[in-house]
């Protein structure tokens, strides 16, 4: 079962550039980048593809340099059945991080211009910076994620008119039936705890149940880990795998902040921030900063050494829990549990798969608190994720208080269905996919357009 992606419009608009760059599709293992690329190489006449970890061989192919020429020779030297038809062929380099070399090449394929190149590859975060010094003005980057919600209701047969009239109803501030309000929030259960990995969802979507799917997340988990070992050095091996192990831990507390003092007895955040950037380069963690104050611009206002992790998939995150809480969730659908921390961790996932960056903001002399933050056209935006339909306080708060003139309306994210009230916008879960569209309608209102 293919599961239409995001990225598919995207190719075939790249396709269609007549002056396009090669294309490096990155992200961590198992988001589905080979699949999609496949799936799209279905629109040329003939499509070579090589994979540097399971034909190993290939990693020869530039004993004679870098020139396009060369390179191709020696793929067919290595395999004679490849065949390479001039402006009809795609070449796919897959497994990039086990020969990041091929990326010095890609600037020589595009000044040949005859042939349709894509990379692709996990952990390109950690190799990174030797692709890009190889191919400086001559490579396209395209990070993908897993599934947004978006994607698996396409994945159960929605068309984007449903989708579309679900953002209407966000615009125009219209209420959902009992029945919308029970479906779309009973998927949004059941994409919470799949997560988002397509092969996940797809085995999901077909069977309707979630048999199996719990044992496939722990051993992704495992999978994970074992790059660690393969890719890290040293002691930072144990290090990543400890932070890893204590992201589930520390967001069940009331105070969600991320300390390195807890991970390990004397330990010093000097000592553990490589770790975090190496989740973070690998793609395997989300980080929302603890902003200054709440006040614009976003990225020039946080602490760098304040922060929350959230695992970059909260399928993931919740293969992590003890065995009563999978119960509990699989069968009572109770995300409530963990003092908030699954709806807090698939709403910021969510933000990051708009390509919001994650700040959150927690006052040193106050109980006030706030989860997001967000910005449209002109206004810094407050988001609260209740899991419950209870006050929001610290949202109250920002918008009234004069201490914080960016801020005019909040949005809270809640069980409940659509409203306003106290220039306070409330939204179902299932709603937060749309939001950066939604802060596009409210832009365009504000500015009178």
């Amino acid at each position: 079962m293919y599961i239409k992606r995001k990225i598919d419009d995207f190719l075939l608009k790249w396709q269609q550039d007549a002056d396009k760059l090669p294309l490096i599709v990155k992200g961590a293992r198992q988001v589905g980048k080979t699949a999609s690329i496949l799936h799209f190489a279905e629109n040329y006449e003939n499509t070579v593809y090589i994979n540097f970890v399971t034909d190993e061989k290939f990693k020869k192919i530039t004993k004679d340099g870098y020139l396009a020429e060369n390179i191709i020779k020696n793929i067919t030297l290595i395999d004679p059945g490849q065949k390479f038809v001039p402006h009809k062929t795609l070449i796919v380099f897959d497994e990039l991080q086990e020969f990041p070399e091929i990326a010095t090449a890609l600037k020589f394929f595009k000044l040949a211009g005859e042939y349709d190149v894509i990379c692709s590859g996990s952990l390109l975060g950690l190799n990174y910076k030797r692709i890009e010094s190889n191919s400086v003005g001559y490579k396209l980057d395209y990070e993908m994620r897993p599934l947004d919600f978006e994607e698996f209701l396409w994945a159960k047969g929605y068309s984007d008119d449903v989708i579309g009239e679900l953002l209407r109803k966000m615009t125009d501030l219209l209420q959902f039936s009992e029945l919308e309000m029970q479906v779309f929030m009973g998927h949004f259960r059941d994409f919470c705890v799949i997560g988002g990995m397509p092969r996940l969802s797809a085995k999901f979507i077909e069977s309707g149940n979630f048999q199996g799917i719990l044992a496939l997340q722990r051993a992704l988990i495992q999978n994970y880990k074992e790059d660690v070992r393969k890719y890290a050095v040293g002691l930072e091996q144990t290090r990543i795998i400890n932070v890893l192990n204590h992201i589930p831990v520390q967001l069940a507390k009331e105070n969600k902040k991320f300390q390195i003092s807890k991970v390990a007895k004397g330990g010093r955040a000097a000592d553990y921030w490589g770790c975090i950037e190496w989740l973070n380069d690998a793609g395997l963690i989300n980080i929302a900063y603890s902003l200054n104050f709440p006040e614009l611009p976003l990225k020039g206002n946080y602490n760098p050494s304040k922060y929350k992790l959230y695992f970059f998939d909260t399928g993931l995150l919740v293969a992590t829990l003890d065995d009563d809480t999978q119960e509990d969730l699989r069968v009572n659908a109770n995300l409530g549990i963990y003092k908030g921390a699954l709806y807090e961790s698939i709403v910021g996932e969510s933000l990051v798969k708009q390509g919001f960056d994650l700040f959150y903001y927690a006052r040193e002399d106050s109980r006030l608190e706030q989860d997001f933050f967000v910005r449209d056209s002109q206004n810094l935006v407050p988001i609260e994720v209740k899991a419950k339909n209870g006050n929001a306080k610290s949202l109250k708060t920002l918008i009234i208080s004069e201490r914080y003139p960016d801020i005019s309306y909040g949005i809270k994210f809640s069980m409940g269905n659509i409203g306003l009230a106290n220039n306070i916008y409330n939204f179902p879960y299932f709603c937060v996919f749309l939001l950066k569209r939604w802060l596009k309608s409210k832009g365009r209102e504000q500015s009178g357009a």
